[in-house]
């Protein structure tokens, strides 16, 4: 009798654990579906603008081939004049800026790029910003910056593919305008202010500013080696102009 007790507890706690277990599996599958969603929620905020194209306002589709968005990097460290100061430029992002019918505190943008797509220390690029960039890096040595800056100890390129700046509030009159801004990097969200000068007319507009960031503040810990001897300082430039058509 106390064998047949025991055998009934021993599988009253078995169905118990498993039941568990598969409530516990239910979760985690709801959680990846969870996050899957969000990864892919980018799609979201383009039919956004998809629907605000019905509006009295004008949705305008940003132009990589008529914008630029340059990233510069700077050195630091004990020695920073071992070091080179960097562009990176993003020559394909997705972008939109909506304008309503009448004044702009219902005014939005949003601008999505890869860090895997930049392109960095372009030697064109670098001949046009003057003195301070005029050193030459051959193709090897940009290479060996590219693995450095979006590898794992840097940047992450490959676990956090994806830059999102997305306007929280506009205030001012065109031509001058102040955005505050949402900004997704390497898995953190920050929210900034920058000023905008924005040129507009009925079928083209164009907005250009800049902004500083901490790459700390995203959790990035700016590249370093040598003990300190040589590594990039934690505050990142980042220049805009971007083009829009309708």
């Amino acid at each position: 009798m106390i064998c047949q007790r025991k055998l009934i507890t021993f599988f009253i706690f078995g169905v118990a654990a498993l039941f568990i277990s598969c409530l516990s599996a239910a979760s985690a599958s709801e959680l990846n579906e969870g996050t899957a969603v969000k990864t892919n929620s980018s799609d979201d905020w383009r039919a956004g603008y998809l629907k605000l194209s019905n509006t009295d306002g004008k949705v305008f589709a940003l132009n990589p081939k008529l914008s630029s968005v340059r990233i510069y990097v700077f050195p630091g460290g004990i020695v920073p004049t071992w070091g080179h100061n960097h562009v990176l430029l993003s020559p394909n992002f997705t972008g939109f800026v909506y304008l309503p019918g009448k004044g702009t505190s219902n005014a939005r943008f949003d601008l999505e790029f890869r860090l895997d797509q930049l392109e960095i220390d372009n030697p064109d690029e670098r001949s046009k910003l003057g003195e301070a960039f005029s050193s030459t890096l051959g193709p090897d040595v940009i290479n060996t910056i590219r693995e450095h800056m979006l590898g794992e100890n840097n940047l992450q390129a490959e676990l956090y593919p994806l830059v999102h700046i997305h306007s929280v509030r506009i205030a001012g009159e065109i031509p001058k305008l102040v955005a505050e801004v949402q900004i997704d990097l390497h898995g953190q969200q920050k929210t900034m202010t920058m000023p905008l000068s924005v040129e507009y007319l009925p079928n083209r507009l164009t907005a250009t500013g800049a902004f500083v960031f901490r790459q700390s503040d995203f959790g990035i810990h700016p590249y370093s080696i040598l003990g300190g001897i040589i590594e990039v300082l934690d505050e990142v430039i980042v220049e805009f102009s971007l083009v829009g058509t309708d």
